[in-house]
């Protein structure tokens, strides 16, 4: 694999905060609630699989398609 490989990308809070222009604090509420993307916890860090993150994101966009069409 190589390091641009979503698969082997890892991405922490403050990266996905920044990614969408949130709150740290939003992201870790998506953690507890389990609403965000998939996380793995390494060590006592939370960390977000780069291919989850756009998963989520596909997710998210065919759930507003699917509610404007309804």
């Amino acid at each position: 694999m190589t390091p641009t490989d979503p698969a082997s990308t890892f991405l922490s809070k403050q990266d996905l905060a920044d990614r969408y222009g949130v709150p740290v604090a939003t992201v870790s509420r998506w953690v507890h609630y389990g609403t965000g993307p998939r996380s793995l916890k390494i060590g006592r860090h939370r960390r977000f699989r780069l291919e989850d993150v756009i998963a989520w994101e596909n997710d998210q966009a065919d759930d507003r398609l699917a509610d404007a069409t309804a």
